[in-house]
């Protein structure tokens, strides 16, 4: 018998102590995660296009019928998708912006409520999401937003309106 108890308790105490070291590995693979992207507690999007990097030529039309192409793109540039709630809770915020930036929201899939949210205030683009805005800037997240300059490269990129520095909703 006295064995079988010395048995139960060495088992019992590797399990705590396999449990700890377990809990410990979780924690340093969160943080390392974290250092790593760069980006705190919130990763983010994955953005294959950071600050400085040229924007692809692409052509599109908006849902008002007017031309969009690499050349004339300036301001912020927001991707959505339908059946994205991240993306239905932000078109309000970015469409709300009072920042004096253009504004262009690119749509993929058919989600006619999220373009009408986004359609007063901004220009809108509907593509599929493997479309000539999105291969152009080489996005494959919603929600992601950019803002571009000038010259057509991107100046600030995240997933969030607080990753990019503009100035507060109105």
């Amino acid at each position: 018998m006295p064995y079988l108890t010395a048995a139960v308790v060495l088992v019992g105490l590797l399990s705590a102590f396999n449990l700890v070291l377990t809990l410990a590995l979780i924690r340093r693979l969160r943080g390392h995660d974290a250092a790593q992207l760069g980006h705190g507690e919130h990763g983010g999007p994955p953005m294959a296009l950071g600050p400085g990097s040229q924007i692809g030529d692409f052509n599109a039309t908006t849902t008002e019928g007017e031309p969009v192409t690499q050349a004339d793109l300036l301001g912020l540039v927001g991707f959505f998708s339908a059946n994205c709630p991240p993306c239905h809770e932000l078109a309000p915020r970015f469409a709300g912006l009072a920042t004096g930036l253009p504004r262009l929201a690119v749509v993929s899939g058919d989600d006619p409520e999220l373009v009408a949210v986004l359609s007063p205030a901004v220009r809108v683009v509907v593509e599929e999401h493997d479309g000539a805005v999105s291969n152009a800037f080489q996005n494959t997240w919603t929600p992601a937003l950019y803002i571009v300059d000038g010259g057509q490269r991107v100046v600030a990129a995240g997933g969030r309106l607080e990753d990019l520095p503009i100035e507060s909703p109105a």
